[in-house]
């Protein structure tokens, strides 16, 4: 009787651990809502001058292909969802203009490998338009919505996941 009212005691002792709202110990609060935050601009790119810029060419293979998306205006929410293989990151935003398509959240470079990895994990929100010219329209038409996996190995060691558009930034921390 004795034991078995020791651990009824430590299990709920445990368990009243995860019912903070603000506890670490919880899982369901490992990522916040997310706050909007300052974009920083590089103007200037860390580039070895031993690599060449132009890539060889070998006579059968073809061009890369050419990258036409540009960062959306900015971002009007942004949430993460765990599941059982890790999270989503969803994204909500708004374009410059009516037509946006290929809309995707991409990894930044310095990300991708493992190596170079900080505690942040940061995504770009962006979006190809079409070549034609086309109308401005109300927000509502102009609104784009993106989503990424993220299994548990990405986000390994990861404390703050950033969404960069033109204009802001949102992110939300652990």
């Amino acid at each position: 009787m004795q034991r078995s009212l020791a651990l009824i005691l430590i299990g709920a002792v445990a368990l009243s651990g995860c019912g903070f709202r603000d506890s670490r110990v919880n899982p369901l609060n490992w990522f916040g809502g997310s706050d909007e935050v300052e974009t920083q601009r590089d103007a200037a790119q860390s580039t070895n001058p031993l690599i060449p810029v132009e890539p060889r060419v070998g006579v059968f293979s073809r061009p890369d292909a050419v990258d036409n998306s540009v960062l959306v205006k900015s971002i009007q929410d942004m949430r993460i969802e765990r599941t059982p293989t890790g999270a989503i990151l969803y994204a909500t935003g708004t374009a410059a203009r009516q037509g946006a398509f290929g809309v995707e959240l991409r990894l930044d470079e310095a990300d991708i490998d493992a190596r170079t990895r900080d505690e942040t994990l940061d995504f770009t929100f962006r979006a190809v338009y079409p070549e034609y010219r086309t109308a401005v329209g109300t927000d509502r038409t102009r609104t784009l919505r993106a989503a990424v996996s993220l299994t548990k190995q990405q986000l390994a060691g990861v404390r703050n996941i950033r969404v960069v558009a033109a204009e802001n930034a949102r992110e939300s921390r652990r």
